[in-house]
């Protein structure tokens, strides 16, 4: 892994994508990474709404202009620039961007949120995926319902099936090995976690029992979930 793979984080928000960027490093160089990450998955965060946090680092109008174009370019919306940097908040005000993850007319009534109850952003479906759904999601995915063959769930955080799991799922599709897939009942299609990939049994004779697949090792591996 690059200097430059550390500089990058993304992940999902409320609000759609958060684009974080690391102060060191040039930005051309920095920004054409970001870009190229964005390609490798290009479906998964096509239409997805983008807000980028620079920290202190200077972006000067053009650089952010480019930026937004390119962004734009690829069926993604640039709405906020979160940066401590005077320069890279002139540049954002004259692209019409949000200065903070926060709408102005709810900052008043923010309210501080304990560290403890903090968490990932998610969706909630409660109704059973049949065949030909396609379900794609920044954050966290949970499942009241079953996953039928034919249908497919794919997230950026974990994916909880409370039925049985019998479609295809990819979990930690931004590339995090620390995602996890449950379900009461586990036999997928197919699974995958960041870049790992795994492909159940054929026992029709297994008794169904809950379980957490998560990648140990450099493989996905299956174990009981005490849900």
């Amino acid at each position: 892994m690059s200097v430059l793979d550390n500089a990058i984080t993304i992940k999902g928000i409320k609000e759609g994508l958060l684009l974080t960027i690391r102060p060191e490093g040039d930005w051309a160089e920095v920004s054409t990474q970001l870009i190229a990450r964005l390609d490798q998955q290009a479906e998964f965060f096509k239409g997805a709404r983008v807000a980028l946090d620079v920290a202190d680092r200077p972006v000067r109008q053009h650089e952010l202009e480019s930026l937004f174009a390119q962004l734009t370019k690829r069926n993604l919306t640039l709405w906020a620039v979160v940066s401590q940097s005077d320069t890279t908040n002139s540049a954002a005000h004259h692209l019409k961007l949000e200065t903070s993850l926060v709408p102005q007319h709810e900052q008043m009534e923010a309210v501080e949120i304990d560290s403890q109850e903090s968490g990932t952003s998610g969706i909630l479906i409660d109704h059973t995926l049949r065949n030909g759904r396609t379900i794609r999601n920044a954050g966290n995915v949970t499942v009241i319902g079953d996953v039928n063959p034919g249908a497919e769930i794919v997230a950026g955080g974990n994916v909880i099936v409370w039925g049985k799991l019998r479609g295809r799922v990819h979990a930690g599709a931004d590339g995090n090995e620390a995602a996890v897939i449950c379900a009461l009942d586990l036999m997928p299609t197919q699974l995958r976690i960041a870049g790992y990939i795994s492909i159940s049994p054929d026992d029709k004779r297994r008794k169904p029992h809950p379980e957490m697949a998560s990648v140990r090792q450099g493989r996905i591996v299956a174990e009981v979930w005490n849900a």
